[in-house]
């Protein structure tokens, strides 16, 4: 993962970092400042439940028009539907492979690429977040 304020680190030091404080990744990982204020405009209310990623599914999809826009929208939708997984599923957490993107990784040792799916769910609407949150807390 390239997080540019964090500076050049070794990868070993990058995963220590990230296995010392996994409340502070889980509080970084959960910002999600540009979903978050693009809810906020439409009246919704990022709460980190599962309710709410069914209230960002039916949010009309405005940011698709802007190509500036829908990638970083998309990870934070990926990164926001991870953050609902870690703090709802038991045993679920964030697991960042150095110089890899987050991922959510189950009690299980099953992993999710997260940023990917709000990705998608950026680009086309499918699958909606809260099916994929459904899918997850199958496992």
């Amino acid at each position: 993962m390239n997080i540019p304020f964090l500076g050049n680190r070794h990868k070993k030091s990058d995963e220590a970092a990230f296995t010392t404080d996994p409340d502070g990744v889980a509080e970084l990982l959960s910002e999600c400042e540009l979903l978050r204020s693009q809810a906020s405009r439409e009246g919704v209310l990022l709460d980190d439940s599962v309710a709410s990623l069914e209230a960002i599914d039916q949010l009309l999809p405005r940011w698709r028009d802007d190509e500036e826009v829908l990638p970083w929208l998309g990870s934070d939708a990926g990164l926001y539907l991870g953050t609902v997984i870690v703090r709802t599923v038991p045993g679920a957490c964030w697991h960042i492979w150095p110089g890899e993107r987050p991922v959510v990784r189950l009690e299980s040792g099953r992993e999710f690429d997260v940023v990917s799916s709000g990705q998608e769910w950026a680009v086309s609407g499918v699958p909606e977040l809260s099916q994929l949150y459904a899918e997850v807390a199958e496992f």
